[in-house]
Order: C-alpha cells, then structure tokens, then sequence
C-alpha cells in the first residue's frame, strides 16, 4: 500500500469512525448470534414523534442487533386504537399500554416506561386565551377518538375551567392531522409533541400554548411499553432484553444529539431543525427515561386520577403491581449496564 493511499484510508476511517464502529458493532453482534429473535416493536402514532423513536435508534446504532433482536417497528395510529389495542391483547406486539386497559380486564402488563412525563403541550387558536375560552370549540380527539389522550387531555383542561366534554365539540381524526387541524382552524385546540409546537409557532406566530401538559398533570404516567401476560410468562428475557436496547438507545438520546438527531429526523420525517428543538425539549425536561422509568406513586396517581374520572370502574382499580412489572423493567436496567443518572434525571 502506498502511502498516499494509507494517507487518504486514514482520514477516511477517521472521518467515518463512528459509523463504521456501529457497522462493525453490528456485524459482530449477528455473527455470534445463531438465530435473530423477532419482535414487532409498535409506536403509538403514525409517524411517529420524536418521543417515541427510542426504537428507531436502538436498531439504527445496533443495540438490539447485540442481543440477537432483530425488531418489526410497526406504526399504530394512537396508543389507545382497537388496532393497538388488539396487538398488545394478542401478544402480536409490544405496545404503549395505559392503567385504563388494564383495569378494564385486558391481560397485559407494563414492562417499561419509556418516556413517563408527559412531553406535550396544549396548543390553541389565537382567539383562546383562557381554559374558560374553550367553551363551544372544536377540540382535537385524535388518538383513539372518546377515551383516547387528546380526549382525556382535552377533558382535564376543560375541568380547569368548570366545563365537561359537553362544553366542546371534539373531532376524531388521524394522529397525522394535529398540527395541520390546528393550523388550518379546523380545531381550536390539540395536545402537540415539541417538534409540533416549534413547527406550529413558526408557521402561525399567534397560536397560543395554553398549558404544558406536564405542568398540568405532574404525576400522570405517559408511555410504557407493555405486553401480553401470557407473553412475559413465556418469554421474559426477550422483553427484558428488547428494552434493555431501548434503554440504551434513551441514554444515547441524552449523550449524543448528533448521532441521534439524523435518525430521528428519517423516522418523523420532520425538518432537522424541529427535531432539534424536540430533543432538547425532552432532554433537558428529563421525559425520556434512561432507567426503568417507573415510580410507584406514579402508576399510582395515574390508577387513582383513572378511576375518578371513571375511566375505570372503582372497585375494577388494578394494583400498581397488576399494571407495571417494576421487576421485569430493573432486569432491563441491569442487561443495560446497570442504572445511570444523565444530568438531572434518573427514572
């Protein structure tokens, strides 16, 4: 070999050395592996927001190729949908799973919390000032319609103000029509991810943000992946170890933006500059989790505020115990190195 041609290779491997120790990282991990587990991975909105794409990072930087997954990231249109609802029910796919299911006798069980504050704000037209404003306006219920997030959300900030549902008219629609029902006046208000609220802002400066949702309801448990009983039953190390990718890939979010952020940026399919925004939004307000994401009095404010608004019957309430496997999630902790602190968080 030359040494200009040694010369140019270097700077070549030193230019590329990220991408190639992930490729070889991969590589690496699939030849000790002699067979792939297969799993079907769903994300709870169709694209997915940045928040949710912890799955399409742990496949992009290899972490679950490491431990022999080879995962089927499948897009759901809200987490509570009957198709979402239906996987998760039949052990098809590992899904976004809320207390409301449970207590209302579906079989599965949260096994870790991806992102357990609520990263979202409530956005609405110029003309509304106050929660009392949203009296006789049309209201978002995209993502599952009555009795899905934007729905209970919407419910929450009407109660603020001394109003029900019955006060406004909620609009189902698919969850890749928030930001465009917003901007167009087709609705008067929706709960908006971050990279939704920057696009939002820059496209029509007189939208307001009525409330952080986080601000709103600070014990509310978001996002947890959760799965069948009879799938943790029967193969619990391939749920410890799928999160324990995830894990990984949450840590990588809060460590290395600019590895993440062109990922990111392919799988929402938003400008670089929105995702940007997103991701420090939710790193710095420590929405991602980077342990198991679960605290007991958590789940459990989330079982309690579920039964009072009768989402779940009262004497129906699950346990914290029968919603979130809390043991399963540090076993993914642990297959991930064992729990860290990033800054300010720690879930």
């Amino acid at each position: 070999m030359s040494k200009g041609y040694r010369s140019i290779c270097l700077i070549a491997l030193a230019a590329g050395g990220v991408v190639i120790a992930d490729a070889a990282a991969r590589g690496a991990a699939a030849q000790n592996c002699s067979v792939m587990r297969k799993i079907n991975v769903g994300v709870s909105v169709a694209p997915p927001n940045v928040v949710h794409t912890s799955p399409h990072v742990a496949k992009e930087l290899g972490f679950f190729a490491k431990r022999c997954i080879e995962p089927n990231i499948i897009q759901f249109e809200g987490g509570a949908s009957a198709t979402a609802s239906a996987a998760a029910a039949q052990g098809s796919a590992i899904v976004s799973v809320s207390d409301v299911a449970i207590g209302r006798g579906m079989k599965v069980q949260q096994f870790w919390g991806l992102a357990p504050r609520m990263p979202q704000a409530y956005m609405v037209s110029p003309d509304v000032k106050t929660a009392a404003d949203l009296k006789g306006k049309k209201l978002s219920a995209t993502g599952g319609g009555v009795g899905g997030f934007n729905w209970r959300m919407g419910r929450e900030i009407l109660r603020t103000a001394g109003l029900t549902v019955d006060d406004a008219h909620f609009i189902s629609a698919a969850t890749a029509g928030r930001l465009p029902g917003l901007l167009t006046g087709q609705i008067d208000g929706v709960a908006l991810h971050p990279e939704d609220v920057y696009l939002a802002k820059k496209q029509k400066p007189a939208l307001n943000v009525l409330v952080q949702l986080a601000d709103l309801m600070p014990d509310y448990m978001f996002n947890a992946y959760g799965a069948s009983l009879e799938w943790i039953a029967r193969d619990r190390a391939l749920l410890r170890d799928t999160a324990a990718a995830m894990i990984e890939a949450n840590r990588a979010m809060f460590r290395d933006k600019a590895k993440v952020v062109p990922i990111i940026e392919k799988a929402t399919d938003k400008p670089r500059e929105a995702v940007e925004y997103a991701v420090d939004e939710l790193t710095k307000n420590c929405i991602w989790s980077i342990n198991t994401g679960f605290d007991p009095a958590r789940t459990q404010w989330s079982i309690d505020n579920s039964a009072e608004n009768g989402d779940i019957e009262k004497d129906r309430k699950p346990t914290v115990e029968q919603v979130a496997n809390i043991q399963l999630a540090k076993e993914a902790v642990e297959a991930a190195g064992g729990p860290v602190t990033i800054g300010n968080c720690k879930d």
